[in-house]
């Protein structure tokens, strides 16, 4: 039998892989909610649909799960901070909203005014994968915002995802790519779809 690939091995070789950076969002009868994350990717255009993965020990897990709903909040390079806020330097929920501008969809979620895109989802199915909910969502709306360069994570030497504005730490509310450490690097997306990593 061939050896399997360790945890540890895993995550190191995923956080090589550039990935744009996310806020999710919810709003509902459960309450407000937001995290940071990378591991989030389109899933079909028919109908269009979307994946985004959390840690199942979130204490957000079951507000994501009984709003039903929830939206993916693309960064450009200037929400670093905010990045960090979300994915756990800030655990007041209010405080994190306050860092930012809001436009509420119709159908009730935040979406961040600046954002690149924002996806507005129903959540159709939720399938659990080893430590993390894969949450798929139906998207009925679709509002457009910056053309400013994308925020990226990469980290070419195998660290980890930061939590705070220094991008240091970690948070349970981060995604498989993004893997524990005491600093990382950001990169931006030009024009020519070009990925450079920047310290």
């Amino acid at each position: 039998m061939e050896a399997q690939v360790s945890r540890l091995e895993f995550r190191d070789a995923m956080a090589r892989v550039c990935a744009p950076v996310n806020i999710v969002t919810t709003d509902g009868p459960a309450g407000r909610g937001g995290f940071t994350a990378t591991a989030m990717c389109s899933v079909s255009d028919d109908p269009p649909t979307l994946l985004v993965c959390m840690n199942e020990r979130s204490a957000q897990t079951g507000l994501f799960l009984a709003n039903q709903r929830f939206c993916v909040n693309v960064l450009t390079q200037s929400h670093m901070h905010l990045a960090g806020k979300f994915a756990g330097a800030i655990r007041d929920m209010a405080e994190r909203y306050n860092a930012a501008r809001w436009q509420t969809m119709p159908s009730g979620m935040p979406a961040l005014l600046d954002a690149i895109v924002s996806f507005d989802c129903e959540i159709g199915a939720v399938n659990k994968v080893g430590t993390h909910n894969v949450m798929f969502g139906r998207v009925v709306d679709i509002r457009h915002g910056s053309d400013k360069a994308a925020l990226l994570y990469v980290s070419p030497l195998g660290r980890r995802w930061p939590r705070s504005g220094r991008m240091r730490g970690r948070s349970r509310e981060t995604q498989p790519c993004s893997v524990d450490s005491d600093w990382m690097r950001l990169s931006s997306i030009s024009s020519s779809r070009s990925c450079s990593a920047a310290p």
